[in-house]
């Protein structure tokens, strides 16, 4: 139904232009709210193998709309009040000292790569050729960064059946130049962290948590990304909630805060938030390196930075999607447990996910594992899923030494290190796929997969 303004007409004298605006505005969002319950009226019903059962997707309601539409009205458009919300609700919801909005999750690894390289840091500092420990198996931007900042990342085997570094192998990948340690949680699964922390603690070394795929999970009842000396999140759609683009860096260190905030805004020293200026009221009253005494402090730069903000928009998306994340969390875990039930018959042919000991997952997807001597392979399960209307994924990389971006460094023996082999990445690589889990899944949808599982090996 049309609405008509009646907001500051003629006769209305005492109403001023902020007024008709603000009335405009609240018409614009009733209609936003309209919009949605339209085009989100019940639709077609799901047929199995017919409707396509997508591994991840957009979860929102008239919220996330009405919120998008409000801060573009503002045209603020950069980081602002959206952002600044978003940002306090999140360090608020992980339970960490504060978090800082940026425009990807792989921005936000790079960042927290970035800040570690800092000369404020001392000999503590990762410069070129210092190593990392990490694991080849999984998404390529948790060590992209490593590589970028020409550090040398030292792979480890995996486990089967949670998917996360083999801890054990720990002690034999370190060496005299080993400075970090940074591993993401595999499908939402949270790696030791007892382990990965008490060995960081013995030797001294940084700890960066890739929480992109794990946002949600819990380590004996605390959240993981908060255990490391930086998490990182991401809010790309298939995530565990999405401004559409977007992710986070958090971190109980104000150092590492403080690095990180200039490294996010160009490198620059100075902290006023974007649209105001002098703050600290000493603008134009300090002395930096060798610059002139009172050069401005809104141009004075103390690092190598980024831009790597999100905009006001994806914050507004942000802040919505927030409220429901206690809800997606207990959906994921829900669909996972349903998944791992009616998949329990094919225990003897797959090599099912566990949680790691102590964790409460917040599953990014079901990983499974074709077992050796299975009659039926992975590649013929994955086409049975695909030709059912079931979106399937690799483990991202796989083994991502082998993958052509290596190719260089493998030839000539150089830039990365593998401890021991990688057996089990290997066959990862070669026999493990995974499907979805997430909150737009209905029962229905779930029980397709496993029936065209089932189906397949003759059960």
């Amino acid at each position: 139904m049309r609405r008509r303004c009646c907001v500051g007409r003629t006769g209305d004298r005492n109403v001023t232009n902020a007024d008709r605006a603000e009335g405009i505005r609240r018409q614009i969002l009733a209609l936003t709210r309209d919009l949605h319950a339209v085009q989100s009226a019940e639709g077609a019903g799901f047929e199995p193998g017919v409707s396509r059962v997508a591994y991840a997707g957009r979860v929102f309601d008239e919220r996330e709309m009405v919120n998008l539409v409000d801060a573009s009205l503002d045209f603020w458009l950069t980081h602002g009040r959206y952002s600044r919300e978003f940002e306090r609700g999140f360090a608020e919801y992980l339970g960490t000292g504060n978090a800082m909005l940026v425009n990807s999750g792989s921005s936000a690894n790079l960042l927290a790569f970035a800040a570690l390289t800092s000369e404020r840091l001392g000999e503590r500092r990762i410069v070129p050729g210092d190593e990392v420990i990490t694991v080849a198996a999984g998404f390529p931007t948790t060590i992209t960064p490593i590589v970028q900042y020409r550090a040398v990342p030292v792979f480890v085997d995996v486990l089967l059946g949670t998917y996360n570094i083999d801890t054990t192998l720990l002690e034999a990948a370190l060496s005299p130049r080993t400075k970090a340690v940074m591993l993401a949680h595999t499908l939402g699964n949270p790696f030791d962290v007892d382990a990965v922390r008490a060995f960081c603690r013995k030797h001294d070394l940084w700890l960066v948590e890739d929480n992109c795929d794990a946002l949600g999970s819990e380590y004996r009842g605390r959240m993981t990304g908060t255990f490391g000396d930086i998490g990182t999140s991401s809010f790309y759609p298939p995530h565990h909630m999405t401004m559409g683009e977007g992710g986070a860096v958090y971190t109980d260190n104000a150092e590492l805060a403080a690095i990180m905030l200039s490294m996010r805004d160009w490198g620059r020293d100075c902290v006023c938030p974007s649209g105001r200026d002098n703050v600290c009221g000493e603008r134009f009253s300090r002395q930096f390196g060798t610059l002139p005494a009172g050069y401005d402090h809104k141009y004075v730069y103390s690092e190598f930075g980024f831009n790597l903000k999100a905009t006001e928009m994806q914050a507004a998306i942000g802040v919505a999607q927030l409220e429901k994340l206690p809800d997606f969390t207990a959906r994921r875990r829900a669909n996972f447990g349903y998944l791992r039930q009616a998949l329990r018959p094919l225990e003897d042919v797959l090599i099912m996910p566990e949680p790691t000991d102590g964790a409460d997952p917040s599953w990014f997807g079901f990983l499974m594992t074709v077992r050796e001597g299975s009659p039926v392979t992975r590649d013929v399960l994955v086409r049975a899923l695909e030709t059912a209307g079931v979106q399937t994924r690799m483990l991202f990389a796989g083994n991502m030494t082998r993958q052509p971006a290596f190719d260089g460094m493998r030839e000539r023996g150089e830039g990365y290190r593998v401890a021991d082999e990688l057996a089990n990445t290997d066959r990862i690589m070669k026999d493990a796929f995974w499907v979805g889990v997430y909150p737009g899944m209905t029962e229905e949808m779930l029980a397709h997969m496993a029936d065209v599982l089932m189906h397949a090996f003759g059960r």
